[in-house]
This record gives C-alpha cells, structure tokens and sequence, in this order.
C-alpha cells in the first residue's frame, strides 16, 4: 500500500523512522505490515500528521504501537509537534503488506 503524503522527501525520511516500530506479536514493523496511511507536514505550524491503523481494533499492543510510532517520528522530526491518527477506515487486511512482509508470514 502506498502511503499518501504532501512531501514525498520527508515521508521517505518518516516512514524510515516508522521502522524501528514493531509489532511484537507479529515479528514485523508498521510500515511492512502497510500500517502505515498517510503522513503530511503543515510547515507553517511545524506539524507532522501520522494516519494509521493496526491489525485489528482490539490489537492488545495498540496502545504501545502508537507510542512508539510518536516517539520514532518526534526523534526524526525534532522541531516538528507530532499528531498520530488512529483510524479503521480502511480496515487493514494482508493484501496491505508489503512484498517482504507477506513473504515472511508465509514461512511461518
């Protein structure tokens, strides 16, 4: 799934940030299991919009999956203030995972 975003050099920079956080029941980051919708800057107010899901609505990790994804981006973006988004619409499904990731929980 690709991500949307208004500044595709940032969100490169934000998304490789957006690896460190893993969903540890899965063994995979936010942005292979395609976690990860949208990312834009408001540069004017120095903000950073973070859309994502997770797995499931009753994911037992939700809570620190989104810490994390905070705290990833806020050390990418120091100046930035960092907004993360919590939404089911679209519900994730595997057809959101990257390449690797549905290689990888095919060997399981």
């Amino acid at each position: 799934m690709n991500v949307i975003t208004n500044n595709q050099l940032k969100c490169t920079i934000a998304l490789s940030s957006l690896l460190k956080v893993m969903d540890p029941e899965i063994g995979l980051n936010i942005v292979v299991l395609g976690l990860v919708y949208q990312i834009d800057f408001n540069e004017e107010d120095k903000i950073l919009y973070c859309m994502i899901t997770l797995t499931t609505q009753f994911c037992p990790m939700g809570d620190s999956i989104l810490l994390a994804a905070k705290e990833a981006l806020q050390t990418a973006f120091e100046e930035y203030s960092i907004h993360i988004e919590l939404t089911f619409d679209p519900a994730w499904n595997h057809k959101m995972l990257s390449d690797f990731g549905k290689e990888f929980l095919n060997q399981l």
